[in-house]
């Protein structure tokens, strides 16, 4: 078994399908067959199924596919410690955000990295909170800003910035009656909740809530933009739950309107997350640097 089977194994794995295995590749279909055969040949198992629709793993396939992607991993990650220069960083570095730090708190690191590190190709992937961590899991991603806690044996989670969660509605409403003490507050049911997609952490600490509040109906509409949620907000289609910092903006402009939470509810903490196994490129610890100057409160003060 050799790491060449073994990538031409993963494509296939991946992409579902020998033909397109090949594409991404760069080869002919017939290369990718004789390699997988070789494979299946030395390890004495099927690794996939054929069908209509392209290539299915088998369960030895299944059970072959998480130390291939490790094997693949180490790869990478062996050229990437040899080729790196820590006085002088260079090459691609791929992070994630969740769509709020990236509107609010990125602007000032990237800034800040460009700087520091101008040979580097910065690639900011944005997604949910359980996407990203998915994606750093995979190796598709050095690091990633999610919302914390984040407890995988795996991952180191470092915390950045805390942020304070709050309700927010068109302008002309007022908070819910389950967020007010006031006997004539509006009731939730009717009203949408305005999210991101599922697997967002804010999605799921809103859920909770509402839950908890004992609001029977509720009823969803998801976005994948912080714009999308802010603009349906302060057209009346429903409410959302959003860091303070980050709609300050739009009330300010009497856009929306924002309501405290209670402490224990309002608390978000966002934490940088990388694998606890992987290398530590100069690239990535510059950018942690970064990120820990600018978001920081002596740094937004400064900034």
């Amino acid at each position: 078994m050799n790491s060449s089977d073994l990538a031409f194994f993963l494509a296939a794995a991946r992409h579902g399908g020998i033909g397109r295995a090949a594409v991404a590749l760069n080869t002919v279909q017939s290369n990718v067959t004789a390699r997988i055969q070789a494979l299946e040949a030395e390890i004495g198992q099927a690794l996939f199924t054929r069908h209509s629709r392209g290539v299915r793993l088998t369960p030895a396939g299944e059970r072959l596919m998480p130390y291939a992607l490790r094997i693949a991993q180490l790869l990478a990650e062996a050229r990437e410690a040899v080729r790196d220069d820590r006085a002088n960083p260079s090459g691609l570095l791929r992070i994630g955000s969740l769509e709020t730090t990236a509107a609010l708190r990125l602007p000032p690191v990237l800034a800040a990295f460009a700087r520091a590190c101008p040979r580097v190709d910065l690639h900011v992937e944005t997604g949910t909170s359980e996407d990203l961590i998915r994606k750093v899991l995979d190796g598709d991603l050095a690091a990633a800003f999610v919302v914390g806690p984040v407890a995988h044996a795996a991952l180191v989670a470092e915390p950045m910035v805390e942020e304070e969660l709050v309700l927010v509605t068109a302008p002309w409403q007022g908070p819910p009656r389950w967020l007010s003490s006031t006997p004539d507050a509006p009731a939730l049911e009717g009203n949408k909740l305005i999210v991101f997609r599922s697997g967002c952490s804010y999605r799921r600490r809103f859920e909770a809530l509402v839950a908890a509040a004992g609001v029977a109906e509720t009823r969803y509409l998801e976005f994948g933009t912080l714009d999308g949620i802010i603009g349906c907000v302060a057209a009346g289609i429903g409410i959302s739950l959003l860091p303070r910092a980050v709609v300050e903006p739009a009330r300010a402009a009497g856009r929306i309107a924002i309501h405290a939470l209670p402490p224990d509810s309002a608390r978000a903490v966002t934490v940088l997350v990388r694998r606890r196994d992987a290398h530590v490129s100069a690239a990535l610890a510059r950018l942690a640097d970064c990120a820990r100057g600018a978001m920081s409160p002596a740094g937004r003060d400064a900034a």
